[in-house]
């Protein structure tokens, strides 16, 4: 019997909504005790993704040096919009024509540890006001996406929602 490798990508995300603004939060501390000190009003979780064939040109940019495009605290973002297109490995971005709103990541984030990163951005009272239909995780400086997800996680209108996307490669 022939043995061959196998990898496997594997997604986890939980979506936290409160009715309060961490927007008020002028520091990565404050935020932090914001968020530990605040009850969700809901709390939704979800599986897989759809990983984009730019991302993984990145990933492996990364790898051997021809890319200084790191996702790390100061330039890894996670964006959300409004569109339900169908996510492809061809995409680059999120699909939405406007309603797409970017954020940075929340103090230690991301972080890495057992073959695990985590993602995780808040998004303010007045910020991503809209149906929330797709998310991906992307570089803020070359604007490349490393995957996307579609899935109706309800319309924002105020308040803070707090995505965290966990992402195991085993």
């Amino acid at each position: 019997m022939k043995k061959a490798d196998i990898a496997k990508w594997k997604v986890k995300y939980q979506l936290e909504k409160r009715h309060e603004d961490i927007g008020k939060c002028k520091t990565p501390e404050e935020r932090l005790e914001f968020l530990a000190n605040t009850i969700p009003y809901e709390v939704l979780k979800g599986e897989d993704n759809c990983l984009l064939n730019s991302g993984i040109d990145e990933m492996w940019d990364l790898i051997i040096g021809d890319s200084a495009n790191h996702f790390a605290n100061a330039n890894a973002t996670i964006g959300v919009g409004d569109s339900d297109t169908a996510a492809a490995a061809a995409q680059t971005d999120l699909q939405a024509a406007s309603n797409k709103t970017y954020n940075g990541m929340e103090a230690t984030f991301p972080s890495v540890a057992s073959q695990v990163i985590s993602f995780k951005a808040s998004f303010a009272t007045g910020e991503a006001n809209y149906v929330w239909n797709e998310w991906v995780i992307r570089q803020s400086t070359s604007e490349i996406c490393l995957n996307r997800k579609v899935d109706s996680l309800g319309t924002k209108v105020s308040g803070t929602w707090t995505l965290e996307i966990t992402i195991t490669l085993s």
